[in-house]
């Protein structure tokens, strides 16, 4: 099967969750004998980056926006989507039409839905996450505009693809999707992540000392992560357990309101941000790490929370969207509830307090990662909706036909009709004469 991808974001390019599923998927779908093409954004500020670069049998195109500068992210977007078109129309006209399009987001909508009218080419859409739900609602004009676009993706897909029920019910409610249409298949991990990967106490020792346990965060800074409740957590988890030290890792908008949070409660010393980690250093976090705590108030699925219970570490999530259906509480991670920094602090310390249930967690998080998270189970289930979709496309199309067909005839014969009765009238008309 030839299969184009369309993503704003891949690898090096990491700005959420989107690139590493799409990284991740396409080779695990290499590795079943398709052929994966990716059509992605050229960030000029990453060294090195190749216009064309084959990524272990993945073919990789990556285009640069034009060199206007566009009026908002909106109009960013909408010229991305211009370079998008031309460079899959390229690749088209040189290798043939592909067999499926895999949009991922609203990012590409606009390049999507023109590629697969034009070439009638199935279409196959992944919603990561909704305008809605980030925000808590529709709040502005452009959010809505987002929350429109993310309508007219579903509407032009054949099949929608969602990683947990929780994104499943909230794409029924916001746009109205048919249940039949939108399939849930959970993110992955690449269970080789953290091969030859050990706790590095030099590297720990930058960010705590040897006595201090690490209450880790690793994600984006912004508001629906949920890092403000957990800043607010360490007072009561200090106050029980005062050899602890959080350390945020990630950027994002919220950085110095972050800040400031910490200063006013005075505990400067028990908190550290690291700023951006690459790939590399993030597993070495996680094996230095005692406590990993995702605290979000909006996740669809949550790939961080299975990268922590893949590393062994002991995880804490709020009880939102993805995280609540991938972890059970006291079984193979803690929960917390959301938004509610006093929740978070209980679950810290049970884990802080009780290593038997540190290890009963871990051992139990790893085998249930290996077992329903694995890309081999995930890529054979895209792949079917895959199939649906051209099916369903081919069916279409056969309907169309036989409609075509039909229309044909029932012309014809009316025609036919018509001109059996001018005959008679002439006959007749001439038989008076």
């Amino acid at each position: 099967m030839k299969i184009l991808m369309l993503t704003w974001e891949y690898p090096p390019r990491i700005v959420g969750g989107i690139a590493r599923v799409v990284h991740d998927l396409s080779h695990r779908l290499i590795k079943d004998g398709h052929d994966v093409t990716v059509v992605t954004y050229k960030d000029a500020n990453i060294p090195n980056l190749l216009d064309f670069e084959n990524d272990k049998g993945v073919k990789v195109y990556r285009v640069d926006n034009y060199m206007i500068t566009p009026n908002n992210f909106t109009d960013w977007i909408m010229q991305l989507n211009f370079n998008l078109i031309a460079k899959a129309t390229e690749i088209i006209n040189e290798e043939g039409k592909f067999d499926v399009i895999h949009a991922h987001d609203w990012l590409v909508t606009y390049a999507a839905k023109t590629l697969k009218q034009s070439y009638k080419i199935p279409l196959v859409a992944t919603i990561h996450a909704t305008e809605a739900g980030r925000n808590s609602g529709i709040h502005d004009d452009v959010q809505r505009y987002i929350n429109d676009t993310e309508w007219l993706l579903t509407y032009e897909s054949t099949d929608v693809i969602v990683n947990s029920n929780y994104m499943k019910c909230e794409l029924q409610r916001l746009f109205g999707l048919p249940f039949e249409k939108i399939n849930v298949i959970p993110n992955g991990v690449n269970l080789n992540l953290y091969n030859g990967i050990d706790r590095d106490y030099d590297f720990r020792r930058q960010y705590a000392m040897d006595n201090e346990k690490i209450i880790l965060y690793l994600g984006r800074l912004v508001y629906e992560k949920g890092v403000q409740n957990l800043i607010s957590a360490m007072p009561k988890i200090l106050s029980s357990y005062n050899d602890a030290k959080l350390v945020i890792a990630g950027k994002g908008g919220m950085i110095d309101e972050l800040r400031n949070q910490v200063n006013y409660l005075g505990i400067q010393d028990k908190v550290y941000f690291t700023g951006y980690l690459d790939q590399k250093s993030v597993q070495k976090m996680y094996k230095c790490a005692d406590v990993a705590v995702f605290p979000s108030t909006y996740e669809p699925f949550g790939i961080v929370a299975l990268e922590a219970m893949l590393s062994g570490t002991p995880t804490v999530v709020s009880d939102v969207g993805g995280l609540n259906e991938i972890v059970e509480h006291s079984e193979d991670g803690m929960k917390s509830y959301a938004g509610n920094p006093n929740s978070i602090a209980d679950s810290v310390l049970a884990l802080l307090y009780n290593p038997q249930l540190c290890d009963k967690v871990s051992k139990n998080a790893k085998t249930k990662v290996k077992n329903q998270y694995n890309w081999n189970k995930i890529a054979q289930d895209v792949h079917y909706v895959y199939e649906r979709a051209i099916c369903q496309t081919e069916a279409e199309k056969q309907l169309k036909q036989l409609e075509q067909e039909r229309q044909n005839k029932a012309t014809k014969a009316q025609n036919s009709e018509k001109e059996i009765s001018k005959l008679l009238t002439f006959k007749k008309k001439h038989a008076y004469a």
